[in-house]
């Protein structure tokens, strides 16, 4: 058929196949094919790598960067001491020149390709003709070599033991498909967070030396203590009956301890709030009651040993050297009551005592009046202060004595410090009727002795020996009467007189 018959139609059509064809084909040889590429190396460069092996690899093998192919390997050489590869690498993709070359298996049956791992990002990039020394470049072990050395191990594992292990390991993971694969999904969440904490991990192995030698040095208290252990689990093992009918019984015990806490729910409270406080004391005076649990077995065997010397002896009793020391040492009236407001012992009533601390106010380093007194009370939580109160420790007031201790006539509590007796807390108002205090002397104007202050005096008849009491009473002493006899014994003075 000649082409001038055909129809329009059909050289329409005809002219679009031949366009379509020709676009295929170019499809074909430039983007599948990539002929230019593999005819005349368009777009590519070439980097020779030293191997001392080939290990597998073969031509138009995958060469790799970051995971993403970056060329094939153009040929594959022996040379005189190993293997030389050519690389025909992309030249739009930019490798830093300062690199590793890694030949990687891609399946279990070989597929090898050449991976490239850069060192650094600062390095220039590859350029063509340049060389990835052998130094630089890995290959996988020999297959061969896996094998043989895989088949010498199961050879060497006896086959009856091997047979028990995989029988044993049955019956030991059998069916505990689930809680397997709870154990690897906790896991994998484990590796998870640790990575997402990376930084503390790092600080924890990093500060773990410190741990580490602690055990090192403990290991005598460590080996002690799993001896111990070793001892109860012992003694539970030989009680083992004992333990079993406990547990039975354990239930019912435990029913009455608990009616126990409920009937002591509404005082229980109250005593563990108040063992608070006392624990917090008990806490901050632990060094002087360990000195007082140290001290007083040593005290109680001090006692037990002044009874040695009468043990054989008819009368039995402690041995004690009494010596007649009269105002040795002087008796220590400051800081306490004058003696104008001392109540007379006829009264049997027994007032309020007035607010604050009485207790012997002379200086601390006075030698002979009250050295264990309430002024020298250790402050532990101060180690080195002295004071008389809980507050005056913890605070930062020191303590002030009222005088020097040596007023032995006129008022006991004579001071300038302008402080109460008895003494209040810091921050307490003063009382509502406190004590007269004495004022200051003025300036260049001696001061003078205290006032006097009357006493209670009550007469009596030396006819008979009545006299009037404080409180009105009349009483009675035979002994102060003119008929009492004027010649005392030792015996009549051990006989209580006669009165009313």
């Amino acid at each position: 058929m000649h082409f001038s018959r055909l129809n329009r139609r059909i050289k329409i059509q005809l002219a679009a196949f031949t366009v379509i064809s020709v676009i295929a084909a170019a499809i074909m040889i430039f983007g599948y094919i990539k002929a230019p590429v593999l005819l005349f190396g368009v777009d590519r460069y070439t980097v020779t790598l030293q191997l001392n092996r080939a290990a597998g690899l073969y031509q138009n093998a995958n060469v790799t960067y970051r995971g993403t192919e970056v060329g094939v390997v153009k040929d594959v050489q022996l040379t005189d001491t190993g293997v030389q590869v050519a690389l025909s690498l992309k030249s739009g993709i930019k490798i830093p020149s300062n690199l590793d070359a890694q030949v990687h298996s891609q399946s279990a049956i070989g597929e090898q390709y050449v991976a490239l791992l850069p060192r650094d990002h600062t390095s220039p990039p590859l350029k063509s003709g340049d060389v990835i020394p052998e130094s630089r470049a890995s290959v996988p072990p020999d297959i061969n070599r896996l094998l043989d050395a895989a088949d010498r191990g199961l050879q060497a594992i006896p086959q009856n033991n091997l047979k028990t292990v995989i029988d044993e390991s049955n019956t030991a993971v059998g069916g505990l498909g689930p809680e397997l694969s709870r154990i690897v999904k906790g896991s994998t969440t484990l590796a998870k967070d640790a990575r997402q904490n990376l930084d503390p991990w790092m600080a924890l192995i990093d500060q773990a030396q410190p741990v580490l030698d602690s055990q090192t040095d403990t290991s005598d208290a460590i080996q002690a203590w799993a001896a111990h252990l070793a001892v109860i689990t012992g003694q539970l093992q030989t009680h083992d009956s004992d333990l079993r009918s406990f547990l039975p019984n354990g239930a019912a015990a435990a029913d009455e301890a608990r009616g126990l806490v409920e009937r002591l729910q509404p005082t229980l409270p109250v005593l563990l709030a108040n063992l608070v406080s006392v624990g917090q004391v008990a806490l901050t005076y632990q060094p002087a009651i360990e000195q007082l649990l140290v001290i007083l077995p040593q005290g109680v065997a001090a006692m037990q040993g002044s009874l040695v010397m009468n043990h054989d002896v008819p009368h039995r009793g402690i041995l004690f050297d009494f010596n007649l020391n009269l105002n040795l040492p002087t008796l220590c009236a400051t800081g306490f009551l004058p003696p104008q407001q001392a109540r007379t012992m006829n009264f049997e009533d027994y007032p309020n005592r007035p607010p604050g601390d009485l207790y012997c106010r002379i200086p601390q380093d006075a030698p002979f009046n009250a050295v264990r007194g309430a002024r020298n009370y250790p402050c532990l939580t101060r180690p080195g202060k002295r004071a008389p109160t809980v507050k005056m420790c913890e605070s930062d007031e020191n303590y002030v004595p009222l005088n020097d201790g040596n007023n032995w006539k006129g008022d006991p509590n004579a001071t300038y410090t302008g402080q109460d007796v008895p003494q209040l807390p810091p921050g307490a108002p003063p009382p509502a009727q406190s004590l007269p205090q004495e004022p200051p002397p003025a300036q260049g104007v001696p001061s003078g002795p205290p006032p006097l202050v009357p006493i209670g005096t009550a007469s009596y008849d030396p006819a008979t020996g009545k006299y009037v009491g404080p409180d009105g009473h009349t009483y009675t002493q035979s002994d102060l009467a003119q008929t009492a006899p004027k010649d005392k014994t030792w015996q009549t003075m051990l006989i209580p007189p006669t009165g009313n």
